[in-house]
């Protein structure tokens, strides 16, 4: 079942950032633009290059408003410790959330039941706590994070302009489309 369109259920969960353990709730959506990725385990191998890249992308997603939240099964202090013993994570000044109990990833269904742990999946949340974007890669499928600033960009123009739509490949400041009835057919 898709969850583009619906509203974030109810979580608590424990995260590592900036240095302390911290409390997170689906509230802290609300509010702003959020990005939330969903990674298989800590200690691991296409992981540690996945939320490195979304580090490098961090600072431009901040500059777009974008809070950034990742999640595995492991705990916060588990987060705590790859941070202080991967150089790759080591980097990390977002959220870093803990699922031991696969709450969260039941409630974005990216849990994998066999394994007990998250598929890689990545969400794009609006300020009303609502899913506008899903990516799920398999397991052995790494994520390019850069690919997420076009994808908020263009979620961002289309809240801010009712009655427009964005095209493949759009960029910003690129011309927009208009649904109506004058353009069926003609595209």
């Amino acid at each position: 079942m898709s969850l583009i369109g619906k509203q974030v259920e109810p979580f608590t969960a424990q995260a590592f950032h900036n240095g302390e353990f911290v409390e997170v709730t689906e509230q802290n959506f609300k509010g702003k633009w959020s990005i939330v990725c969903f990674y298989p385990a800590d200690f691991s191998f296409v992981c540690p290059t996945e939320l490195e890249d979304l580090q490098e992308q961090y600072p431009a997603l901040k500059d777009l408003g974008v809070e950034v939240y990742s999640v595995s099964t492991d705990t916060h202090y588990v987060h705590k410790a790859w941070h202080d013993h991967s150089e790759a994570v080591g980097k990390i000044e977002y959220f870093m959330i803990g699922d031991p109990s696969q709450k969260i990833c039941r409630i974005f269904d990216i849990l994998n039941e066999e394994a007990g742990l998250a598929d890689r999946g990545t969400f794009l949340i609006d300020p009303d706590g609502v899913v506008q974007a899903v990516e799920i890669n398999a397991d052995g499928i790494g994520r390019d994070a850069s690919t997420w600033i076009n994808k908020v960009k263009a979620a961002q123009y289309v809240r801010q302009h009712p009655g427009e739509v964005c095209p493949a490949k759009w960029q910003e400041g690129a011309e927009t489309l208009k649904p109506s009835l004058d353009l069926v057919g003609k595209i």
